[in-house]
């Protein structure tokens, strides 16, 4: 009988130490609510930087991308330049075509490698407010949940 009395104790114990966790966490205290909206504020703030990033990071594309057709202008001038200086048959105008057309082909290639990295921000930017949207839509849930608790309360 002392064995199951015992027993019995511990299951009592234990069933009430459950459900008063259990109705702890259920009800949502103002500092709660609180903390659900100050979070769905920095989360709007962060949507709106991450558009912001966005369009900037389109701008950056845009620009680099008139850059490398003004650098394969110039690359198509240069190579004609080096033609005609072929034909001239004089040394220093070759050397000196030569010259622009290496550097306008380093300009190209950076140019290139700007807009790669630009288009991977752009991704990346776009991937944090799809995740940042998300995030809105959680603290919505959350709040909405806390409010609901708190006036069943």
């Amino acid at each position: 009988m002392n064995g199951h009395s015992r027993w019995m104790a511990r299951t009592l114990a234990v069933a009430a130490a459950g459900v008063t966790v259990g109705l702890l966490s259920t009800s949502a205290s103002a500092q709660d609510i609180r903390n659900d909206v100050q979070d769905l504020r920095q989360d709007r703030r962060d949507v709106r930087q991450d558009t912001r990033d966005i369009r900037s990071d389109r701008r950056d594309i845009g620009s680099d991308t008139r850059d490398i057709r003004g650098d394969r202008r110039d690359l198509r001038e240069d190579r004609r330049d080096l033609r005609d200086a072929y034909k001239s048959g004089d040394p220093q105008a070759v050397k000196n075509t030569r010259q622009d057309l290496r550097s306008d082909r380093r300009d190209l290639r950076g140019d290139l490698k700007d807009r790669r990295q630009d288009v991977r921000d752009l991704r990346g930017d776009k991937r944090d407010r799809r995740q940042d949207v998300r995030d809105v839509r959680q603290d919505r849930r959350d709040l909405h949940r806390d409010v609901a608790a708190r006036r069943t309360k």
